[in-house]
């Protein structure tokens, strides 16, 4: 089967691009770089050769081999036209029209000036609350914060501390606008890797100082929204008063007032589908630093495919964004589309808590190193403007310690999930019994998942060895929501129960732009507690796996599924 990525065709709709255009094009143009490694720049001659800003200070010291940490974007290349989301062409040759006009262009206000940032001194951290906790004289600051942020873009729309800028630049770092320096056409992508959670802490950072500066407050720290214990499993009350700065009117109108919220798009929310999907992300599937946190992702590489993020990512965080999302507009506005999801205040709420869970995990118990030492990673860097208006660069090495950032998160109790059990069987399941409906792996992929898929998949050994199921080479349409769940041995058709012990794990993308073509990912699932929960026999030495489509299956393409012992996935 062909890649999906052929079944999209753009038309030729194109926005007014911006007056710097035509200067980012001929830079375009000089670039040539040649390369005998897989299309890569050696890291070394680039950054020497552009001096300066990208010198060879930022190489490695005592590295033989090639640094190729992500470095800052070129603010003055920003193209307005890679975050436009363009008609295109359906597989069955009909023209998918947007139904609204996107306003895309989110580049940044320019400058030339760009400093290393320096973190400031500060005598006690500041405490982020719970949102559901939120005492009245908090809120109303929080909401005057958010209103000045919100007046600063009638007063002045290029400074860079107004609500719109600010939301523009998680549009400007996930959907198309910035090419790699060195790598003409490869985009910056912050998600689906290990520098996602980085990127976002500092992102909260900065936005919380600019809060702080503009209601005189420098303790004042952002609201967490505490969708992982069950008393704040809904949208926290003031976001949904319709006069409050806090509201936006983007958002899913079935989801106010006390809606459970989802954690896995396309299902139901539920509190007990919430627990177990914690669990999961935290404990179960987290075996390794990278399957938390995401896999590598390296200057030159093109936009890493979803299948790549970390569990965390790939779970409450997706399900949060879709969850609030509005499904009335096409592509999901706002929290439901990245290049949109910052215009709603509740975005930064989110992600302090998806930033309170890498504190979490950090915290927790493990038989695994959780410090990722690669330079590569250590290195990153991005650009953001600070509290004064000033373009700083900072690098990833300096916000891993969130202590170092001046804050701290007002506790609120995980043993809610920590100690959820999930329900078990007491009986295997009849295997053999269950092969009859179903297809060899072999035979049933390439394939999308716009129908349930069910395959017979080889178990490297016999009975409830460690192992990881392996969703290989999974391509996607990025500008579609889509969502799929995994269940294994499944004989009693749970899948629309809250939790099953069969039900293995998910896959869900937030809508997103981009315009170089993302790379073929492989989704893993650690099988050890579901095979304790489904009590696997002992003798079985293959497992029975069904594909359910909850979202837009058709905009996703499988290569192909196996399992194979965990040691040989981490």
């Amino acid at each position: 089967m062909a890649s999906l990525q052929s079944s999209f065709t753009v038309l030729a709709t194109k926005p007014t691009p911006n007056p710097r255009l035509s200067q980012l094009r001929a830079r375009r143009s000089m670039v040539s770089c040649s390369t005998s490694n897989g299309g890569r720049v050696d890291r070394r001659n680039m950054l020497l050769g552009l001096g300066g800003l990208y010198g060879a200070s930022s190489l490695v010291p005592g590295r033989t081999a090639r640094a190729d940490p992500l470095l800052p974007p070129d603010l003055s290349t920003c193209d307005p036209e890679g975050a436009y989301i363009p008609e295109r062409l359906n597989p069955d040759g009909t023209v998918n029209t947007p139904a609204i006009q996107l306003d895309v262009n989110c580049c940044p206000p320019y400058t030339d000036t760009i400093t290393d940032y320096e973190l400031p001194l500060f005598s006690q951290p500041r405490t982020r609350p719970a949102a559901h906790r939120m005492t009245p004289e908090y809120l109303e600051k929080y909401e005057e914060a958010i209103r000045r942020m919100k007046q600063l873009d009638e007063d002045d729309p290029n400074d860079p501390r107004g609500f719109t800028q600010q939301a523009n630049i998680h549009c400007a770092y996930c959907n198309g606008p910035y090419d790699q320096v060195g790598h003409p056409g490869v985009d910056i992508q912050v998600h689906n890797s290990w520098i996602f959670f980085p990127f976002h802490r500092w992102y909260l950072y900065f936005f919380e100082r600019i809060c702080g500066e503009l209601i005189g407050d420098p303790t004042f720290a952002l609201p967490y929204w505490n969708w992982d214990h069950p008393d704040g499993m809904h949208l926290p009350a003031p976001f949904s008063v319709g006069y409050s700065p806090l509201y936006d009117c983007n958002r899913d109108q079935r989801h106010f007032g006390n809606a459970i919220v989802s954690l896995l798009p396309g299902r139901p929310g539920a509190i007990e589908t919430n627990l177990n999907q914690m669990k999961e992300e935290m404990i179960n599937q987290s075996v390794s630093a990278i399957t938390f946190m995401g896999k590598n992702y390296r200057a030159g590489d093109p936009p890493p495919g979803p299948a790549r993020r970390g569990t965390s990512e790939r779970g409450s965080h997706g399900g949060v964004h879709v969850w609030t999302g509005n499904p009335k507009n096409p592509f999901n506005e706002n929290l439901g589309n990245f290049y949109s999801a910052g215009r709603d205040p509740i975005f930064y709420c989110h992600h302090a808590n998806v930033d309170r869970m890498w504190t979490i995990w950090e915290s927790l118990p493990a038989d695994y190193i959780k410090a990722i030492n690669d330079p590569d990673y250590l290195d990153a860097a991005f650009l953001f403007y600070d509290e004064k208006k000033n373009l700083v660069r900072v690098k990833v090495r300096d916000c891993v310690d969130y202590k170092a950032l001046g804050y701290v998160y007002e506790y609120s109790d995980i043993k809610p999930w920590l100690n959820y059990t999930p329900p078990r069987r007491e009986v295997p399941a009849n295997v053999q019994e269950l092969t009859k409906t179903a297809q060899a792996a072999t035979q049933a992929f390439p394939s999308t998942v716009a129908e349930t898929i069910t395959v017979v998949v080889p178990k490297p050994a016999k009975g409830r060895a460690d192992e990881v199921l392996v969703l290989e080479s999974i391509v996607t349409d990025s500008t579609e929501l889509i969502a799929f769940d995994i269940f294994v041995n499944d004989d009693k058709n749970s899948t629309d129960e809250a939790v099953s012990p069969e039900f293995a794990g998910s896959f869900s993308q937030v809508p997103h732009r981009s315009r170089t073509a993302e790379t073929p990912s492989d989704l893993t699932i650690v099988l050890k507690e579901l095979y304790k929960n489904i009590n696997i026999a002992d003798e079985d030495d293959f497992v029975v796996v069904t594909i359910i489509p909850r979202i837009n299956g058709e905009a996703v393409t499988i290569g192909g599924i196996k399992i194979v012992p965990l040691a040989a996935a981490t």
